[in-house]
């Protein structure tokens, strides 16, 4: 009498996916919504950036203490979705290819989540009146909200994005000139670091966080209507 292959001998059942493109999505608008909203709440004065004066920015936390919070929470927010797309796509991306590329996704989606959710929790004690009265500590956890919320997020990403474009690539799951994008996205997110040392390097944040979200959200719709996906 034959035995089955282990492979088909009790093999839990896979659990519904979460609809990918919806989930990119929403992370993007609930972060766009936060900086929309938390702006108007300040009355169009945007969020200070921490190359700025301390004591502009000092003043911004003390006066607009609920568009900073609202725009910490919407943040915080933000990551929830995202850490559910990581979840989601990563595990796709174990069941087509293994080793370096999918590792690199994983870790990356990971910290990128982490660095939004802790970006959030520092903004948010930012408008504690407490810690707005003492000008260091201000200036300090702006600088590490700037940090976590910019470069180490936005780095973390493009490790995100060139991790799913080496797992898919091999497999011709995505069009060739998404995946070029993803590349160029994804370098432009690693140079990000550059805003470290030389304050002139942040414009390219924004470039390659917005660029990011957009091509995540393409991808999720695209990795979503493709069902065969690791089968």
């Amino acid at each position: 009498m034959a035995i089955p292959a282990a492979s088909h001998i009790d093999r839990p059942p896979t659990a519904p996916e979460p609809p990918l493109g919806i989930l990119a999505a929403a992370a993007a608008a609930v972060f766009v919504a936060g900086l929309a909203i938390s702006t108007i709440r300040a009355g169009g004065s945007p969020f200070p950036s921490p190359f700025a004066s301390a004591a502009d920015a000092l003043d911004y936390f003390r006066d607009h203490a609920a568009a900073v919070r609202t725009g910490a929470v919407l943040q915080f927010a933000s990551a929830i979705p995202l850490t559910l797309f990581v979840a989601a796509v990563t595990g796709r991306l174990r069941r087509v290819s293994e080793g370096f590329a999918p590792a690199l996704a994983t870790i990356g989606g990971t910290l990128a989540a982490a660095f939004m959710f802790c970006s959030g929790v520092v903004s948010w004690v930012l408008t504690v009146p407490e810690v707005t009265g003492d000008p260091a500590l201000v200036r300090a956890l702006h600088t590490l909200a700037f940090l976590c919320g910019g470069p180490a997020n936005v780095v973390a990403t493009g490790l995100f994005i060139a991790g799913i474009v080496l797992s898919v690539r091999p497999h011709r799951q995505l069009p060739p000139w998404l995946l070029t994008a993803g590349l160029v996205i994804a370098f432009i997110a690693v140079w990000t670091t550059a805003s470290l040392t030389f304050t002139t390097a942040a414009f390219l944040l924004p470039i390659a966080r917005f660029t990011g979200m957009a091509w995540l959200i393409a991808v999720g719709f695209l990795l979503a209507a493709r069902k065969n996906l690791g089968e």
